[in-house]
């Protein structure tokens, strides 16, 4: 019988997978910080026009603000991680969907709870 399973797919640390890793956190600040001053600059406009109910407006535009400077300080947090971590770690990356051939007489914890791909620079490592 086939069923579907949750597959955890884990990436070995390499300099290489570190660096691909900051670049694409810098590329997630770079953004959100860009979308922040956005938001700043279509606040002051908007103010500028008195078009609106600005008390309303300003709460929305400063959720909004609150939301992506969190989001700065996760990958803030994120990148410190990575410094400390050292080469060779294994990191959850995701996890996907797969079909499972499972028995009767399969070892049902053995055959749930093994299932992790191990992916070190883009190829897959290990199978567990």
């Amino acid at each position: 019988m086939n069923i579907i399973h949750t597959i955890t797919i884990k990436q070995v640390l390499t300099e290489k997978s570190k660096d691909s890793l900051m670049k694409k956190y810098e590329n997630q600040k770079l953004q959100l910080s860009q979308e922040c001053d956005q938001l700043q600059f279509e606040m002051k406009k908007i103010e500028r026009a008195k078009k609106y109910p600005s008390q309303k407006l300003t709460q929305r535009f400063e959720r909004e603000l609150n939301e992506r400077a969190e989001k700065i300080k996760l990958i803030e947090f994120q990148m410190d991680q990575m410094n400390i971590l050292p080469i060779g770690s294994e990191l959850k990356e995701k996890e996907v969907q797969g079909m499972m051939d499972i028995q009767v007489g399969d070892n049902w914890d053995e055959e749930t709870l093994s299932k992790t791909i191990v992916i070190e620079d883009g190829k897959v490592k290990e199978i567990r």
